[in-house]
């Protein structure tokens, strides 16, 4: 335990520095000139999420990696190469959706995406002139595209939205991220000082309601905090960032259950070991991830 905790103090600071560097380049980016895009009628626009994107280019590959591994266990057998294309580009797509021109295109393109997923697992098969477990192959290389590049679709697609209620920024996006790694903080401290009730002990036998209770008290409480820094279009209340922070939290923590079914179902501990305290990228990855599409529709109704 102790080791562990050291390598958490050691490569914890580490990895929130790469973080805060790429949100930095990301608030950045889009008030440089050279990152003024023209577009009809004379009028420019800010090129907005360079570095969430970056982010997750850097990241998906290996989460990809991980999740093959997982699923390989049930003799579900993603093409990493092909999840690892078809993840990247739908967070492309993501990205590309602030431009008018391409969302006249952005629905056919993602259907695309999917669909041309499924063929090139198909036909990789083909190539191969096998037809065993060629169902296995083609589904776990969607699940694993969808489950990666899907989920990280609604984070960047949140980073660039803009109407007329809503505008996403870098603080959006650090906001989410606050939100469920503080909701792990509190449920971590809280399940520890008053921890009696098991919250799934055949699943997750560390995790208690006391903590899952603290966790989603402390996620409510940054929410509430960073609400005040939400001001685009609109100032963002307190009371409404409380809310926000409790679902997403809570909704971070079903993230960590459902990568635990996994990691059980797989019969390991962590889904890799790149990062030593923490595990694999999946593992630090998979509940704002799973937080995204929720935080979409929040912001979008807040």
């Amino acid at each position: 335990m102790e080791a562990s905790l050291r390598n958490r103090l050691t490569f914890g600071p580490l990895m929130l520095l790469g973080l805060f560097a790429l949100l930095g380049l990301d608030y950045a980016a889009q008030a440089w000139p050279s990152f003024h895009l023209p577009v009809e009628g004379g009028e420019t626009i800010a090129l907005r999420g360079v570095g969430l994107l970056l982010l997750l280019v850097i990241v998906l590959p290996i989460a990809t990696k991980e999740v093959a591994t997982l699923f390989a266990a049930e003799h579900v057998r993603p093409y990493g190469s092909i999840a690892t294309i078809g993840s990247t580009s739908l967070v492309l797509h993501a990205f590309l959706t602030q431009f008018a021109a391409f969302r006249t295109i952005a629905t056919s393109t993602l259907a695309f995406i999917i669909v041309g997923v499924m063929l090139m697992a198909a036909l990789r098969r083909a190539f191969k002139r096998e037809t065993s477990e060629a169902i296995h192959h083609m589904a776990g290389t969607v699940l694993a595209t969808l489950y990666l590049g899907g989920l990280g679709w609604f984070l960047v697609a949140l980073r660039v939205k803009e109407s007329a209620h809503f505008t996403g920024t870098t603080m959006t996006v650090l906001m989410i991220l606050l939100v469920v790694k503080f909701t792990d903080i509190g449920a971590y401290f809280g399940g520890r000082a008053f921890g009696k009730h098991k919250l799934i002990p055949w699943l997750s036998p560390g995790k208690t309601w006391e903590g899952l209770f603290f966790g989603v008290l402390t996620a409510g409480a940054v929410g509430a905090v960073c609400a005040s820094f939400i001001e685009v279009t609109y100032t963002l209340p307190w009371w409404k960032g409380a809310i926000f922070g409790g679902v997403i939290g809570a909704i971070g923590q079903a993230g960590d259950l459902l990568e635990s079914m996994m990691k059980r179902d797989a019969e390991v501990k962590d889904s890799g070991k790149l990062v030593p305290g923490f595990g694999g990228i999946l593992d630090i990855i998979d509940s704002p991830l799973l937080a995204a599409p929720f935080a979409y529709l929040m912001f979008s109704l807040l």
